[in-house]
């Protein structure tokens, strides 16, 4: 590990109390006033607010096997770009993320990186076929230490197999992550099934799809008495049920991603394909439900469900396209738009939302902890006064696919420390961490 100090100097701790950071050996050496350090170097941090480092509990980083689209490291710089110290990797690779060798090898991808920390998600079933469950002790048991399963991008819409893999993950503390779509319901459908869907002569999806499926999995849950998770919230319906499960007590959290809490249907009317995303854009009304669920701890977490794709599988017709945005690199700027500069929440909320919650979550122990002495050096610096236009083509990723192209939006990550090392400095790409060989 490098032995190289930093000192961060006069930055607002979560929006709030203006402290310096020294930052030493990857921890946080001291926070205070005044700080003196001779050999650090000086980060000017004036008119910057210091949350915890973001961790994202659904990124597509697409290796093994869609390299063209992401790779673990091109997918980490974007996270590092984005204020992430951290992100758990969906099991939706090719081959699927089903087998402990595998999530031992995306999790070595990322040690080898050394941008972020990659978490595999391992998934439910085997290749996410929903018939049998796959290796799920074996991968909790690997070096990756998997506590996240999901088969995202398809829902476990077999009851028995969900109420297996509830069963088997609370023997360890894990976690089933639940993409919530009933198929049979969503059957050919292309976007939000309402009045713009008729409109277009698109099938639509309706609303239900999504909320039967999480209704029965608190239920089984409850049953269970196990944890489970909701992935990418998408309506109304479904904040009113995960509301009314939390109030019973059920072990369950829930996300939303940033681009459900900003567009509606409404976008899709350019028949642009970038706007074509899994569950769909919805109305209005449900986004400003799920602004309203974030503030009042209905929705525990924002993910971004990153999902770059290759130019050509978006440049088509709306109906041929894949489903996907990218998100790693605005999410804090979306959710600064949406939630804080709408009054619904303050940066300490931020840092819950998508620092501190996140990593609870995923039982991801060295992240997400507060900023004070002892804790990892894992921090991001964000201008909230900063403005910029959004060109998908200088992001990081290798995915061009943001919905937000030419849009201008708030806020602009300045610095990102990721185990006392700067991956982003002076609002610019540095390099990844220089990682050393760890035990197993």
């Amino acid at each position: 590990m490098s032995n190289q100090k930093y000192l961060i100097r006069g930055a607002s701790l979560l929006g709030e109390d203006t402290a310096d950071i020294l930052v030493a050996d990857g921890t946080i050496a001291r926070v205070g006033q005044g700080i003196e350090a001779d050999g650090a170097d000086v980060v000017e941090a004036q008119g910057l607010v210091a949350l915890p480092g973001l961790v994202d509990v659904h990124t597509h980083l697409r290796e093994p096997g869609r390299e063209d689209a992401e790779t673990v490291e091109t997918g980490t710089r974007a996270a590092a770009a984005g204020g992430y110290t951290a992100v758990c990797a969906m099991a939706n690779s090719n081959p699927v993320a089903d087998t402990a060798g595998l999530v031992e090898q995306v999790w070595e991808l990322g040690r080898q990186a050394g941008w972020a920390d990659v978490h595999p998600i391992g998934a439910v079933t085997v290749g996410l076929e929903g018939e049998r469950l796959s290796e799920i002790g074996a991968m909790a048991d690997s070096r990756a230490a998997v506590r996240m399963f999901s088969d995202d991008g398809k829902c476990v819409h077999n009851a028995v197999l969900m109420r297996r893999a509830l069963e088997y993950v609370k023997t360890f503390d894990g976690v089933v992550a639940q993409h919530a779509q009933e198929p049979l319901l969503t059957d050919g459908a292309q976007m939000n099934e309402g009045s713009v869907s008729a409109d277009l002569g698109l099938a639509g999806w309706p609303a239900v799809a999504e909320e039967a499926i999480i209704a029965r999995d608190v239920l089984l849950a409850q049953h269970v008495g196990s944890r489970v998770h909701i992935c990418h919230v998408s309506t109304q319906g479904s904040v009113e049920i995960i509301r009314w499960a939390k109030q019973r007590g059920v072990d369950v959290t829930a996300e939303v991603t940033p681009h459900h809490l900003l567009l509606t249907d409404e976008s899709v009317r350019s028949y642009d394909p970038v706007y074509k995303v899994n569950p769909p854009l919805r109305t209005r009304e449900d986004v400003d439900a799920l602004r309203d669920a974030v503030a009042d701890g209905t929705i525990d977490v924002v993910g971004t469900d990153h999902a770059p794709h290759p130019v050509e599988a978006k440049e088509c017709e709306w109906a041929c396209a894949a489903m996907g945005m990218t998100g790693l690199e605005t999410a804090l700027s979306i959710v600064q738009q949406t939630l804080v500069e709408t009054g619904r929440i303050g940066w300490g909320d931020v840092a819950r939302i998508m620092s501190t919650e996140p990593a609870r979550i995923a039982r991801i122990d060295d992240q997400g902890r507060p900023l004070a002495e002892g804790e990892p050096a894992n921090i991001v610096l964000v201008d909230p006064a900063a403005h910029r236009v959004v060109e998908p083509e200088k992001h990081q990723s290798k995915g061009r696919n943001s919905p937000y192209r030419s849009l201008e939006i708030p806020g602009a990550v300045q610095a990102t420390f990721f185990k006392g090392h700067p991956t982003v400095l002076d609002g610019h790409i540095n390099t990844p961490r220089a990682l050393v060989a760890q035990a197993d």
